[in-house]
């Protein structure tokens, strides 16, 4: 009775110990992996650049740009060519660019929904190189410039099946720091920031004594 008693007893504490692969996955795996989960490098690396002041300054620039420069160019339908509207935009484009030589931008090519994708995906590509193409000619360095992606036609800003001009743009946008450029390579964006700061604040006086001087 007694042997009868301590098997019971010994596959009753067995099946409490025992676990599944639901209860502790992580038991499977190395340690560290669960807790890695391939993303703790780029967590490190967005903590770095927090801490530097690149991230921030990187963001602080793209809401910049967006706000004071237009940043959408427009096309004729089955287009890439670059017409009078779009050369003065991508212009100013190229005087606000020029001010950061630190700074990298990228160039998004998009379509309407005419056509299909796979065409639509190249059109949009050859209407970001134009755009960049333009702002090379405008004396802004080509290693800074991307043109390498494409939404073609899936992200539309206007929901339609139709030719919609809207739809058919570029976006340039802030992506980054020139890595080779010697301020970034020393972390020293503060210097940046200053002579930004310079500059626009002699060009304000300039604009108020132009004012009080009046006609």
């Amino acid at each position: 009775m007694k042997t009868l008693m301590t098997t019971a007893m010994a596959a009753a504490l067995l099946a409490g110990c025992s676990t599944t692969t639901n209860d502790f996955p992580q038991l499977q795996y190395e340690a560290g992996a669960v807790i890695d989960s391939g993303e703790f490098g780029n967590a490190t690396m967005n903590n770095i650049m927090v801490h530097s002041a690149q991230e921030e300054y990187r963001v602080n620039l793209a809401r910049r740009f967006a706000s004071e420069v237009d940043s959408t160019v427009n096309f004729e339908f089955n287009s890439a060519a670059l017409d009078a509207d779009a050369r003065q935009i991508l212009a100013r484009q190229a005087d606000w660019i020029r001010q950061f030589p630190e700074v990298h931008f990228r160039v998004y090519g998009h379509t309407d929904l005419v056509g299909s994708q796979a065409y639509n995906r190249r059109l949009g590509l050859r209407r970001a190189q134009a755009v960049v193409a333009f702002l090379t000619s405008q004396g802004i360095d080509r290693s800074r410039l991307e043109a390498v992606a494409s939404f073609g036609e899936t992200q539309p800003l206007i929901a339609t099946n139709d030719r919609e001009r809207r739809n058919r743009r570029t976006v340039t946008e802030v992506s980054g720091f020139v890595e080779s450029n010697p301020l970034v390579l020393e972390g020293k964006y503060a210097q940046v920031i200053y002579r930004e700061y310079v500059a626009r604040a002699t060009a304000a006086v300039v604009i108020d004594e132009a004012t009080a001087a009046g006609g």
